[in-house]
């Protein structure tokens, strides 16, 4: 169902060239208490139901000069879903849904990173759910590219959003009652690894 990777999210950092403060090419690690995964569906129609995933991990190396020379790894502990309704939380783990006893995490590593734009990125990369590998595109937005007031370290910070179909990872019980686009929004701040 959901992810992303990004997860995505990660996305985003990947791209920025804006903090004179950092070096030409600096190692960030995603802050996971100030990382958020939201993924929402439609539900028969009637509602927009979302869920979130913790304890997100992941390295961006960032190439201020070449961002092409940037990259995301990012991993998404899938047993961390919290849809707020405990049974839908147990349904999600199982073997017709995640199948977190298989597959615990899913996975986002970048290929390619472009500007398109002030501050906006597409990153590109392959997304892992469930044992199956996809291409996707995170469209990042960077926030602030800066030194972080309370680490004391060069800290990058950003958004990013893709959409993605979730019957193309073996997950799609209930389709087309239950919508198989999911929609993933990534909210993430990185710090240079000391």
């Amino acid at each position: 169902m959901i992810l992303k990777q990004a997860t995505l999210a990660l996305a985003l950092l990947a791209g920025t060239a804006t903090a004179s403060a950092m070096a030409d090419t600096t190692t960030y690690q995603m802050d996971p208490t100030h990382t958020s995964v939201v993924v929402s569906w439609a539900h028969f129609g009637f509602s927009h139901p979302t869920a979130t995933f913790s304890d997100v991990k992941g390295t961006i190396q960032f190439d201020e000069d070449d961002v092409s020379n940037s990259s995301v790894d990012v991993t998404i502990p899938v047993k961390s879903v919290d849809t707020k309704v405990p049974a839908l939380n147990e349904e999600f783990l199982g073997a017709e849904y995640f199948d977190v006893a298989q597959y615990p995490d899913a996975t986002f590593k970048s290929t390619a990173i472009e500007s398109t734009g002030d501050d906006q990125y597409d990153v590109h990369g392959d997304l892992t759910i469930k044992g199956v590998t996809k291409p996707v595109v995170l469209h990042a937005k960077l926030n602030k590219a800066g030194n972080h007031p309370m680490a004391n370290v060069p800290a990058l910070g950003f958004d990013a959003t893709t959409v993605i179909k979730r019957s193309d990872f073996g997950v799609d019980q209930y389709v087309p009652d239950v919508s198989d686009e999911i929609n993933i929004e990534i909210s993430s701040e990185a710090e240079a690894a000391q």
